[in-house]
This record gives structure tokens, C-alpha cells and sequence, in this order.
């Protein structure tokens, strides 16, 4: 009797630079089931630290011949609105806030989850596996801490004819803390924990940490969004009083940038008073002109940075 050998389902690692996805990465291949590919959706708008992490870890996955690819989500349709390549850019363009600021997740969605997706929906293993009638194996980074175990509880049961979801590290009992040592073990720098400069979900000690040029931003960003908010705040949303831990912030950042002193009340109120109707004109202008000659939202944005008060 012929012996069939079972085809074995090829492996995707979704790796969004943070610390568990990174660990889970290291600690597959060095129990010698690396992942077949890596995907990380950029989104153009992630933190310093992140954006300087990415480069040493795609250089460590390529020394150790695991393919890995960075992901995009590219805007087609643009009507009267200059082209925009970023979640920033997209932010801007249609003056709100992200999802999260408003308790949903569409852009993580839209941004991370869809590239990835359109990636794999061209990748020879999975037309394969897919054309088999047979799932691809997609590997997700949350551990057992109690933030990844409510992920983990939102997404159980879900079910895509396309991919079977594993999660490697809640199968091993590892916690943020397992995964920062074995980081620290392989002799990489730990990355932060990793998202967009102005998610929701940033800490105030995180935005204490910005740059002038990202806190700027983070003022654009609320002040063009101010006009069309009605149930929030700001990106934090609403205040959070501070107790059981919780470090006290208000709902807006700008508020919180204001009082921290981390930008000049100078320089926050003519930002918050000029630059969104300069944004604006700048958006009439370009209404007008053919789609093809029109100027992309990142020629304002490069002008906004070297004057920010335009």
C-alpha cells in the first residue's frame, strides 16, 4: 500500500514589532518550526522606537533565512481628496479620529489586517492549500496575561475558511515578562510595545516620550478632527480619573500635552487656531486639480513640519 503523506499547512506569522509577536518568532525557530513567511502591516505612522526596530529585526529573521515581507495598505479611490499613503495622512484628509477613539477597531482592520490578507491572497502556498480545500495556518502573538487573554476571548471562535489561527504562545503559558527575556536572551534590544504615535491606547508616560515633531502632530490631528467630534474628547476619548493604577489623563492629548508643558502654549494655540483652515485651503485647491498633478496630503504635512504654525 502506497503511503500518503499529508501535506503539511503553510505558515504565516503575523508580526506587528511588538514584544510577543518578536518572542514568539525567536522561540518557533528555535524549536525548528519557523514560520514559512512574515508579514508586518505599516501603517506610516508607527513610533520612533518602532520604526527603529523593524530594520533589526527583518536583518535578524533574514540571517536566520526566514522570508518577511512589510505590507501596505494603498488608497485608490481618492474623489476631490489629495492622495493619501498613511493612516496620519488618512486621519487628516477626512478630519476625525481613529476607530479606537471612537471603541472601535476598523482601523487596525483596514490598515493592518486587509494588506496582510491581499498579500497572502498572492502567495503560491496558500492558492495551493487554498485550492486543496485546506487552511492556511496563521500565527498570532497574544500571550496569557489578562489584556491578550480578553484579545484572545473576542477572537475565539471565530471562523475564516482561509486560515486556521494558532497562537503559540498562550500553547506555551508564556507572559509579557517570558517574552521580554527571551528577547533579551536571543541579544535584541526589546521593542516597545508597538502602535501608532496617537492610538488611543498610548500611555501618558508613552507620550511623554514623543518628539516635539509627533506632539505637533498629535494637536493637528485633534484640532482638524474638533469641528466633527461630538461624544468624545479627543484621542483618549474621555477623562480617566486615575485610581487603581490607572494614570490620570484627561480625553484630549492636546489637553494633556498643554499641562505637561511638553510643547510651548504658544505654539498649541496657533497650531489648533491656523493650520486646520490652511489644511482646508489646501484641500479646496487641490479639488481642482486633475487627479494626476494633484499634490499628495504629504506635501502639506512636509510643509506643516518645517513650519509648523503654517
Amino acid at each position: 500500500m502506497d503511503l500518503v503523506m499529508k501535506r503539511q499547512s503553510p505558515v504565516l506569522a503575523a508580526w506587528g514589532a511588538g514584544v510577543e509577536p518578536t518572542a514568539m518568532i525567536i522561540e518557533l525557530i528555535a524549536r525548528g518550526e519557523p514560520p514559512d513567511a512574515v508579514l508586518m502591516a505599516d501603517t506610516g505612522s508607527e513610533r520612533p522606537e518602532t520604526d527603529r526596530f523593524v530594520p533589526i529585526f527583518r536583518a535578524w529573521m533574514d540571517d536566520h533565512g526566514i522570508e518577511n515581507h512589510v505590507v501596505r495598505y494603498e488608497p485608490k479611490r481618492f474623489r476631490h481628496w489629495p492622495p493619501y499613503y498613511s493612516l496620519l495622512e488618512n486621519l487628516l484628509t477626512n478630519g476625525t479620529l481613529p476607530s479606537i477613539s471612537f471603541g472601535r477597531h476598523s482601523c487596525s482592520a483596514k490598515w493592518k489586517i486587509a494588506p496582510q490578507d491581499r498579500w497572502a491572497a498572492n502567495w503560491p502556498p496558500a492558492l495551493e492549500t487554498w485550492a486543496r480545500g485546506e487552511r492556511v495556518t496563521k500565527l498570532i502573538g497574544y500571550d496569557c496575561s489578562p489584556a491578550d487573554t480578553r484579545r484572545y476571548a473576542d477572537r475565539e471562535g471565530y471562523d475564516d475558511p482561509r486560515f486556521h489561527c494558532r497562537y503559540p504562545l498562550r500553547e506555551w503559558g508564556w507572559t509579557r515578562a517570558d517574552c521580554v527575556a527571551r528577547i533579551g536572551q536571543e541579544g535584541l534590544p526589546v521593542p516597545v510595545k508597538s502602535s501608532c504615535f496617537f492610538c488611543a491606547a498610548m500611555k501618558p508616560d508613552e507620550v511623554r516620550t514623543l518628539p516635539p515633531e509627533l506632539l505637533r502632530l498629535i494637536v493637528l490631528i485633534e484640532a482638524r478632527a474638533k469641528p466633527r467630534l461630538r461624544n468624545v474628547d479627543g484621542l483618549w476619548r474621555k477623562p480617566v480619573q486615575g485610581c487603581r493604577g490607572v494614570q490620570a489623563r484627561p480625553g484630549a492629548m492636546t489637553e494633556f500635552i498643554r499641562d505637561e508643558t511638553l510643547l510651548p502654549h504658544e505654539e498649541i494655540e496657533a497650531i489648533e487656531r491656523l493650520a486646520p483652515h490652511d489644511l482646508l485651503a489646501f484641500q479646496d485647491r487641490a479639488a481642482g486639480i486633475d487627479l494626476y498633478n494633484r499634490p499628495t496630503m504629504r506635501s502639506w504635512l512636509d510643509r506643516f513640519h518645517q513650519s509648523p504654525v503654517v
